[in-house]
């Protein structure tokens, strides 16, 4: 009996070890792809300080990129802000359209993907909260290659696709609903050629709800195996402590909006072409009204003032 106690003894420090160095690698892991943010230049609107309590704003940015660099003239691909609401863990999910004629920050009107290429996260962190009245300080950037090493690591993501789509996603001949690995749900994801970026948007969200989705049904072992791989891939300045609860507590977390941003767009070729919001002030309006719950949303003076600039520039009111 004493021989076979020693064993199980041995055997539970063997498990032990296992786990610590397990939490070890990730949080190292973790630690790598931390890139912090000073609070002092995140630019909240005059007004709209302490306006959003009780709800958590994080922006997705998904960079045009197959390598885990983030420096330099990059264009965000993807912008979706994720609003988490903390008491009913309500997630709400908002592509930004990639041509949104905005005002940068400190550099003038332009499309809003050329934030990142002007000044990286923080420079699109501050051109959403100064364009959209947000309050968003952190950020999540991945590239693509994240993506598929994330979906291969599920399983794979179940995903109806129509008859054109199909024609745009290697493997697939005609419509349907297939389980698709990485490479195909990022092909999917990424489809621009029959239709608009709009669609391509709408797209781009079903992939991520679907991974979602299937993730919160992995148990704990494999959840923190795909924390792994997943982490060599972003830059993030969320902290150690937050992956973890977040990751821990997934299951609690619903998605119950999904949708793109602007509502009204109208076009506009200047020396490129431009997705004009008609208005920003309404547009805006409108969002707060979507994720908050905020009616009759009044914008603050900063939003009105870029409103303007841009009717101003375009015409479009």
């Amino acid at each position: 009996m004493k021989k076979r106690a020693n064993k199980i003894i041995i055997i539970l420090c063997i498990i032990i070890a296992l786990i610590a160095a397990m939490v070890f690698f990730i949080i190292n892991k973790i630690n790598d792809s931390y890139k912090e943010i000073s609070s002092e230049n995140i630019i909240i609107n005059e007004g709209n300080e302490g306006n959003l309590q009780g709800y958590r704003n994080i922006v997705i940015l998904g960079i045009d990129s197959n390598e885990d660099n983030y420096e330099g003239e990059r264009r965000s691909d993807c912008i979706i802000i994720a609003s988490l609401n903390n008491e009913t863990k309500d997630v709400k999910l908002v592509s930004v359209y990639r041509d949104t004629y905005l005002y940068i920050t400190d550099k003038g009107l332009d499309k809003v993907n050329h934030a990142y290429a002007k000044g990286e996260e923080e420079c699109s962190i501050n051109t959403l909260n100064e364009n959209l009245d947000l309050d968003i300080s952190e950020y999540v950037t991945i590239n693509f290659e994240a993506v598929k090493e994330v979906i291969d690591s599920i399983g794979g993501v179940e995903i109806t696709i129509t008859d054109k789509e199909a024609t745009q996603i290697k493997g697939i001949e005609k419509g349907g609903t297939y389980t698709l690995n990485g490479s195909q749900a990022l092909q999917y994801g990424r489809i621009r050629k029959i239709d608009n970026d709009y669609a391509r948007t709408e797209r781009m969200r079903t992939v991520l709800i679907e991974t979602f989705n299937k993730a919160k049904n992995i148990d704990t072992v494999k959840l923190l195996s795909l924390v792994t791989k997943i982490l060599p891939h972003i830059e993030t300045n969320i902290s150690t402590t937050e992956i973890m609860k977040i990751a821990r507590s997934i299951n609690d977390y619903k998605v119950t909006l999904n949708t793109g941003w602007p509502y009204e767009v109208q076009g506009i070729t200047l020396d490129a072409w431009y997705g004009v919001p008609v208005t920003l002030e309404k547009n805006v309006s409108k969002l707060h009204e979507d994720l908050f719950n905020e009616t009759d949303y009044e914008p603050t003076e900063k939003v009105k003032e870029y409103s303007q600039k841009i009717i101003d520039k375009t015409g479009y009111r």
